[in-house]
Formats: structure tokens, C-alpha cells, sequence
């Protein structure tokens, strides 16, 4: 199939095989799309470098979104590539440890919520701002959420905050940009088991409740997430924007988590 053939898809996160964002990657490449990914450092260059030739993409870039010279950097290297950006996928979040496990309040200090804000909201909009230059009137941009931005989720703690951030983002971004013809959108996406999610205490219980709860009875695949993100990054939802598209097996839809 051919959804995304030749579009030109940046996509952020991709730090794993069971990362979300490899999904992504590896369903916008069966759809035909030219991809570039990043990494954020040198002790993961390595590593994505290799997830990069799985996915047959020669195009592997650094960007460390907590450093606004390597945010413009990103795309001045990208420019050397391409003149135009199809597509941006922003897949990137982190908290510190203790501002993702126990009670809320016990790891809320003023650095706790800077690095989770920073890095897993600010970074979209700083992103985006840096490659409009290389957008156009078909751009479609897609970021991750979860429900934990909304509503209660045991030891989410800090990382619930920052993603309602991001997702208020994403509709103030849709304002500016639509006049434009640029898009973008947002997938909350239920709880997969990747090394990110890893970090969140308990996590395997949320898995289960969502498990037992979910009116698909199953939790969602980083293959769901990368198909959904397709429809969102093609042409078949060009008439969608400022939207949080929920790939979840309709857990979302369920009252109660805890």
C-alpha cells in the first residue's frame, strides 16, 4: 500500500524496536514513505543508527531538545536533504524517576516539573517553530499522548501534567498554522510496554486493568499506534486538525482506571 508513498516523514523517539515511535516509523515505511529520524545523543546514536537501517532510512540526525542550538540545528542538517517536510511525528518524553512513582506530591520540587515539561512539551512547539521554514500546505504533524493528561493514572504523577500540556499545544499549534494548510494532531494511545513506560512504577498492573477493561479486551500495539498515525500524516485526513485521536481499544471510552 501506498498512503504516504514518497511523503517525507521526520520522526522524533525512535529508541527502540518496542518504541512507539519505531511503530510509527515502521508502518509510514510500508505506506512508502522517505523517512529521517533523530537521536538525542551520542550514547544513542549508535543505536539508532541501527534501527535506521532496519528500516532501510539513510537519513539519522541529532537533536537534543533541551538545547534550543541543536533544535535550529536540526534543521539546517535536514535542509541538506530535503527542501520540504511531509510529515513531523514528535515522540519524545521523560521525568525523572521519583516524579513517576509513588504519590504526586512527593515528587514535586520546581526541577521535577522543568525536565518534564521541558523535554516531554516544550520540545513540540520548539520543534515545530524551527521547522516551519521546511513545512507546507499538506504538512501533517502528530504528537504521543496518553490518558494519564485527563484523568487519574497511579504514579503518573508528573508526566499526566506535562502531556495535558502538550495536548493544549497541539490546538493553539493547529490555530496558528492552519491558515496555512499545515495540520496537527494528537494520538493517546493506551499503555504499551516500552522502555520508557518502564520507568512508571506498577506499570504492568495498568497494563492489566486496561487489559480486563478495555471493550476490546486487549491492550493496543505500537503496530495500532503507527497505523493510526498513517491516517493522520496522509492525505485521508485532510480535513482533520487540532484533534486527540484516542487508539486506546476504546479504554477511554470506560469510566474508572484506578
Amino acid at each position: 500500500m501506498t498512503l504516504l508513498k514518497n511523503k517525507k516523514i521526520l520522526i522524533t523517539g525512535v529508541i527502540s524496536n518496542r518504541s512507539i515511535a519505531f511503530g510509527i516509523a515502521k508502518s509510514c515505511k510500508e505506506q512508502g514513505a522517505i523517512l529521517a529520524l533523530t537521536y538525542a545523543n551520542e550514547k544513542l546514536k549508535d543505536r539508532v543508527l541501527e534501527l535506521s537501517e532496519e528500516l532501510n532510512c539513510n537519513i539519522c540526525l541529532k537533536c537534543d531538545v533541551n538545547s534550543d542550538d541543536s533544535i535550529e540545528n536540526l534543521k539546517n542538517e535536514i535542509s541538506n536533504y530535503w527542501h520540504n517536510i511531509d510529515g513531523f511525528v514528535h515522540s519524545i518524553a521523560f521525568a525523572n524517576k521519583d516524579a513517576i512513582s509513588d504519590k504526586f506530591l512527593d515528587g514535586m520540587n520546581r526541577e521535577n516539573f522543568r525536565i518534564a515539561h521541558e523535554v516531554s512539551s516544550y520540545s513540540l512547539p520548539a520543534l515545530v517553530k524551527a521547522l516551519l521554514p521546511l513545512m507546507h500546505s499538506k504538512t501533517s504533524i502528530v504528537t504521543l499522548s496518553y490518558i494519564g493528561s485527563t484523568r487519574y493514572v497511579p504514579n503518573y504523577n508528573m508526566m499526566g501534567l506535562a502531556k495535558a500540556s502538550l495536548e493544549s499545544s497541539i490546538k493553539y499549534i493547529a490555530n496558528d498554522l492552519g491558515s496555512q494548510g499545515i495540520r496537527a494532531n494528537v494520538i493517546s494511545s493506551g499503555p504499551i510496554k516500552t522502555l520508557a513506560a518502564s520507568g512508571i512504577k506498577d506499570f504492568s498492573k495498568i497494563l492489566k486493568h486496561v487489559e480486563n477493561n478495555a471493550p476490546l479486551k486487549r491492550n493496543v500495539t505500537i503496530t495500532d499506534v503507527g497505523n493510526a498515525a498513517v491516517f493522520l500524516l496522509s492525505d485521508l485526513s485532510s480535513g482533520i486538525t487540532g484533534e486527540i485521536l484516542n487508539v486506546d481499544a476504546g479504554f477511554s471510552n470506560v469510566v474508572g482506571i484506578s
